[in-house]
């Protein structure tokens, strides 16, 4: 494989807790090491026995299904789960790499012993492997679906991966801390505050990457595969081209010390495919394809919905999105739609912007300012808040967790603190609003003295509102964040997880920021 290969792969990757390990393994060999080599890395477990895959001829496009799980080689499926289950759909022609997550919690008809009875969809990876789930997903969820291509990364590597890429900047919405007491409740345990700051593997900690792209104590299935999926997009730009090249051995062997896949991947030339697939696709956004999730209430007194259901109709548009290629439009800015791939090149002025479904709330504002004390920057509140939401408060408690100590909760909302980068330490604070809590609906204020964080790299365009420059990030045809920058720090509005709040409204909050004095 020729060296020039290895330009191509500056950037890229694949799905939430187990995209960062596939990525890192495949990025690191293209033009760097033989494929007998990475065959030889993914060698080191055996191959998912069974699994039905197509195989895809050099240059086609290509599907995969990546599972995360806590499943080990060798020992029974019935002891393992799966959080994750995520297709990607790769494609030379396109501009946009497709992730579509399935939510664990569909409700699916599953066969076992000889009857058929109502389970959750992750119940089938228990009963019977990726084989069962594969069979459920191509006969009830999307008919006549052929994947070319399974892999299944267990929960360590991801907290390995993580660790060895340097720990990656995750922009966290709210607070999230639980203690899991065996009678009481069995969700994980978990201890992270609100604000943008650095998530390590860390071993599983609880503080650590891993807790927070698998929470769902208090929020829905559909929720926590949008949290994974903006894990994923801040992971894939963690980690330089450079980087991977001086520590491809570390990651291949943790990747291939921790994943299972295909028996076709166990050969040098499906690798050789697959990575040179990939390699073209280095560059392309990932363009997150959301599931027609309907969500059933429960009837024993629950917290979140028992089962995520959904219209056949919608799956099969769904599906077709995912097979869908991204075609550049010749002017999209113009269109009024975000540029597909364009970072930061298109700029538009506008003397003001429509407030439709918004409603000032400048002495809550004031009120969180002045709760943060000496925050060590200036800080700025927004004049315009989403119609409905209000802000979480420490004092009020309106947004502790479910049975959880108040204390647990002092200083959280609004939060002071330093973010980490090196040798320095920056202030910077949060301020977080609620939507929809039994939903996990936030969305947050930041401010940080750090003017250049990896998350404000390549914005999607910029635009300037009543003489303020803002620079707006897309995720898809959906804005997920608006930041601006002054001489002495930077300040975004993040949207929620699922992007619910409106691009007009986003960028109306962000241009209403005030000073406080």
């Amino acid at each position: 494989m020729p060296d020039t290969r290895h330009g191509m792969l500056l950037r890229f990757g694949l799905g939430a807790l187990l995209v960062v390990a596939f990525a890192a393994a495949t990025t690191a060999v293209a033009g760097l090491l033989q494929f007998k080599q990475l065959a030889a890395y993914i060698g080191l477990q055996p191959s998912l026995s069974g699994v039905q895959v197509q195989i895809p001829a050099p240059g086609d496009p290509q599907t995969l299904l990546l599972i995360g799980s806590d499943h080990r080689a060798g020992d029974p499926y019935r002891a393992a789960n799966t959080d994750t289950m995520m297709l990607m759909r790769l494609n030379a022609d396109s501009t946009t790499i497709n992730v579509l997550s399935i939510p664990r919690d569909l409700k699916v008809q599953i066969r076992s012993g000889g009857t058929s009875y109502a389970g959750r969809l992750n119940s089938a990876y228990s009963i019977g492997g990726p084989n069962l789930l594969l069979h459920i997903l191509k006969t009830q969820v999307f008919p006549g679906f052929h994947v070319n291509h399974v892999i299944d990364v267990n929960f360590r590597a991801f907290s390995e991966l993580i660790d060895a890429i340097g720990c990656v900047y995750t922009d966290v919405d709210h607070r999230y801390y639980n203690v899991s007491t065996p009678g009481l409740n069995n969700y994980s345990s978990i201890d992270i505050a609100a604000g943008y700051q650095k998530l390590c593997g860390a071993n599983q900690s609880v503080k650590g990457a891993l807790a927070f792209v698998r929470f769902r104590h208090t929020d829905s299935d559909i929720v926590r595969n949008a949290r994974q999926q903006d894990f994923l997009r801040w992971a894939r730009d963690a980690y330089s081209g450079t980087e991977l090249f001086a520590n491809r051995d570390r990651l291949l062997r943790i990747f291939g010390s921790h994943a299972q896949t295909d028996y076709t991947l166990h050969s040098a030339d499906a690798l050789e495919n697959l990575v040179v697939l990939l390699a073209t696709s280095a560059g392309h956004q990932l363009k997150s394809i959301p599931f027609p999730a309907q969500l059933s209430n429960c009837t024993g007194g629950g917290q979140t919905p028992c089962y995520v259901t959904a219209d056949p109709v919608a799956e099969q548009q769904t599906y077709q999105q995912l097979m869908r290629p991204t075609i550049p439009t010749p002017t999209p800015a113009a269109a009024g739609a975000p540029p597909g791939a364009g970072h930061g090149g298109h700029g538009r002025r506008r003397a003001g912007i429509s407030t439709a479904g918004l409603v000032p709330d400048p002495v809550d504002g004031r009120a969180q300012a002045a709760a943060l004390g000496r925050a060590g920057l200036p800080v700025y509140y927004p004049n315009l808040v989403q119609a409905g939401s209000q802000y979480c408060s420490s004092i009020s408690g309106n947004c502790n967790g479910y049975l959880e100590p108040a204390a647990e909760y002092i200083g959280a909302y609004p939060r002071e603190y330093r973010i980490h980068a090196g040798a320095r330490a920056y202030p910077s604070y949060r301020m977080t609003l609620v939507i929809n809590a039994a939903l996990g609906l936030y969305y947050g204020v930041q401010g940080t003295a750090w003017r250049n964080p990896p998350i404000l790299d390549k914005p999607t365009q910029t635009e300037t509102v009543d003489g303020r420059q803002l620079l707006e990030y897309f995720n898809g045809s959906k804005l997920s964040l608006v930041a601006w920058r002054t001489p002495a720090a930077a300040y975004w509005i993040a949207n929620s997880l699922n992007d619910s709040i409106p691009s007009k409204q986003l960028i109306a909050i962000a241009a209403s920021l005030r000073l406080h004095h």
